[in-house]
C-alpha cells in the first residue's frame, strides 16, 4: 500500500514539474481536441448533422491558434452554439489557458505558487517574475476594454446598415480583430457570401477600426506596458523601440507595395477610387502578417504580391502578441547582423544598444527551423495536390504565421493536407516559442568549463 501511494506521489509530482514549454504546449492541445469535440456535434452546425472530425479538427486548431484559415462559412456552416464556440477558443488562444488560469485564481483570491508564476511568465513571454502577476491582471483587462471599444465603434457601424445582427457582428469581428485570428461574421449580412471585407472598402470607419485592433493586438503585452508607462517614466525601453521601429516599417512599407503593384489590377484594386485604394493598401498591410481579414480577392493578386504577402507573413507580428511567424524582433535582429557583418564590426548595435551574439543565435535558429519547416510541409503538399508551388506555399506560410489569409484552395485540400496545415498553424502559436524557451533552457545547462579547439572553416 505504501509503496503504491509512493508512486502515485511520484506520477502527480512528475506531472506538475513538467517544463513550462511543454504545459503550453500541451495546453494548446487539449484546447484544440476540446474545441474539435464540440464543434463536430450536430448543435455546432447550421443543419444540425454531425460535422467531419477533420474539418472541426481543422477550425478548432485555427481558431485556438488565432490563425483564421477555414474549411468552411463561419456564418453559413456554424449555428450560433458553434460560432460562440470558435469565439471562446480565439479568445482563449489569444490570451492562453494559462494566463487565463492564473488571471481567474487572482480575481477568486487563491494563491498562486512558483511554478504558476514560472508557467505565467513563460505564457505570455516576459521577461521577469516579480511583476508577472500583475502584468497578467492588466493583460486581460486591457484586452476587454480594447476589445469592448472596437465592438462599440463597429456595432455603431454595422446596426444602422443590418439591423439588429449588426451587433452580433461588431462583437464578433472587434474580438476576431483584436486577436488576430481572422474569422469573420460578415456573411450574415451580405447576402450570405463569404466575402470578409469586400463589402467595407469603401467604409472608412470599420476598415480603420479593423486595422487599429489588429495593429494594437500585434504588438504585444510587453509594449503596451512600456507605452502607458511612458508618460511616468519618458523613455521606451530598446525592446519597445524596436518593434515599433520594425512595425512601423513594415507597415508603410507593404501599404506602398500593394498600393503600386496592385494599383491597375482590374481583378483587384483597379475598379476603386484613389481614396479606397490607399485604405485597401493599408488594410491589407495591417492584416497580411497575423491577422486573416481581406478585402481583396488574394486569388487574383499578381505573383510578386503572393511572393511579398509570404515575407510578411513569414515575419508576423511581435513577441508576446497573437500573432505567430519569426516575429518582428528577429527580423531586426537578423538585419542588424547582416549590416555589421557587412561593415566589418563584430558589434551589433542598434538605438545606441548593443545585442549580444546568443540573441543572434536565437534568431537564427528560429529562422532557420520555420524555413526548413514551411519548405518540407510545401513540398509534401505539392507532391499530393494539384496546385501551385507559390500558392501551396502561400497557405502553409499563412498557417505558420498565423496569418488565416488563403488563396481560396484549403477546402479543396485533401485529409492529409489539412493535417499538415494543422500542423503548421500549431507550430507557428507555440512552437517558435517553445523552441526559444528550449535554446534558452540549452544554454543555461552548458557546462562552461568545457573549452573546444577552435575550428576553421570557408563560408560564403
Amino acid at each position: 500500500m505504501d509503496l503504491t501511494y509512493k508512486k502515485l506521489k511520484n506520477k502527480r509530482y512528475n506531472f506538475f514539474s513538467i517544463a513550462p514549454a511543454r504545459a503550453i504546449v500541451i495546453s494548446f492541445a487539449i484546447l484544440i481536441l476540446l474545441g474539435a469535440i464540440l464543434l463536430s456535434m450536430p448543435f455546432s452546425s447550421r443543419s444540425g448533422e454531425w460535422t467531419p472530425f477533420v474539418n472541426s479538427l481543422f477550425t478548432s486548431a485555427s481558431a485556438s491558434c488565432i490563425t483564421g484559415l477555414v474549411v468552411y462559412d463561419t456564418y453559413g456552416h456554424w449555428s450560433i452554439a458553434g460560432q460562440i464556440i470558435i469565439l471562446l477558443l480565439i479568445q482563449i488562444g489569444a490570451l492562453g489557458i494559462i494566463t487565463l488560469a492564473t488571471f481567474f485564481s487572482i480575481l477568486l483570491r487563491k494563491k498562486v505558487g512558483i511554478r504558476g508564476m514560472i508557467l505565467a511568465k513563460e505564457s505570455i513571454n516576459f521577461f521577469s517574475y516579480p511583476d508577472v502577476l500583475e502584468i497578467i491582471k492588466k493583460i486581460v483587462k486591457v484586452t476587454f476594454i480594447f476589445e469592448f471599444i472596437g465592438a462599440v465603434i463597429l456595432s455603431a457601424s454595422f446596426v444602422p446598415e443590418f439591423g439588429a445582427i449588426g451587433l452580433y457582428m461588431g462583437i464578433f469581428t472587434s474580438i476576431s480583430a483584436f486577436c488576430n485570428a481572422g474569422f469573420d461574421v460578415t456573411s450574415a449580412a451580405v447576402d450570405g457570401s463569404y466575402l470578409c471585407m469586400i463589402p467595407f472598402n469603401d467604409n472608412l470607419v470599420v476598415m480603420n477600426t479593423v486595422s487599429v485592433l489588429i495593429i494594437i493586438g500585434g504588438l504585444g503585452f510587453s509594449v503596451w506596458r512600456d507605452l502607458y508607462e511612458y508618460r511616468i517614466k519618458k523613455q521606451l525601453t530598446f525592446y519597445t523601440k524596436l518593434v515599433l521601429f520594425i512595425s512601423a516599417l513594415l507597415l508603410v512599407l507593404g501599404a506602398l507595395f500593394f498600393f503600386v503593384n496592385e494599383y491597375n489590377n482590374p481583378k483587384t484594386m483597379g475598379s476603386m477610387s484613389v481614396l479606397e485604394k490607399i485604405n485597401t493598401s493599408f488594410f491589407h498591410s495591417a492584416s497580411i502578417r497575423t491577422a486573416g481579414f481581406y478585402s481583396i480577392n488574394f486569388g487574383d493578386m499578381k505573383e510578386m504580391s503572393k511572393v511579398f504577402s509570404v515575407f510578411l507573413m513569414f515575419v508576423g507580428a511581435a513577441p508576446g502578441s497573437t500573432a505567430g511567424g519569426i516575429k518582428v524582433t528577429t527580423l531586426g535582429v537578423l538585419v542588424m547582423a547582416v549590416f555589421s557583418q557587412i561593415r566589418g564590426s563584430d558589434n551589433i548595435v542598434l538605438f545606441k544598444n548593443r545585442i549580444n551574439q546568443q540573441t543572434v543565435n536565437k534568431a537564427l535558429s528560429i529562422t532557420g527551423l520555420s524555413i526548413i519547416f514551411i519548405m518540407v510541409i510545401t513540398t509534401v503538399i505539392v507532391s499530393i495536390q494539384p496546385f501551385h508551388f507559390i500558392d501551396i506555399l502561400f497557405e502553409i506560410t499563412s498557417a505558420f504565421g498565423t496569418a488565416g489569409l488563403s488563396i481560396g484552395v484549403v477546402p479543396l485540400f485533401n485529409s492529409a493536407s489539412k493535417a499538415l496545415l494543422i500542423l503548421a498553424m500549431f507550430f507557428g502559436r507555440v512552437g517558435s516559442l517553445s523552441f526559444a524557451v528550449a535554446l534558452t533552457m540549452k544554454q543555461s545547462r552548458r557546462n562552461s568549463d568545457m573549452v573546444y579547439p577552435e575550428a576553421k572553416i570557408l563560408v560564403g
